[in-house]
């Protein structure tokens, strides 16, 4: 049985463009949260706080990437 490839260049250009995306929604969303008056200080956690959530976001795909890939591969009645 030839192992099927899980990962193309297309899916991970894909999945980073949905991560930037969702690094600058977080990223605005949290700059109104920090508790601080001094600019760097907001402009600094809101980049820790939205990296941290976008790396989160970014595990979150991939486990949808498998799980779905392993759904649709059942479906055909394939063995994965």
């Amino acid at each position: 049985m030839a192992s099927k490839k899980t990962v193309s260049p297309l899916g991970v250009v894909i999945d980073l463009a949905f991560v930037a995306g969702f690094f600058l929604i977080i990223f605005n969303v949290v700059q109104s949260h920090v508790p601080s008056n001094d600019p760097a200080m907001v402009l600094l956690w809101s980049v820790l706080t939205a990296a941290c959530l976008s790396g989160t976001f970014w595990i979150a795909i991939q486990m949808f990437r498998v799980v779905l890939r392993a759904q649709l591969q059942r479906n055909r009645g394939e063995r994965g």
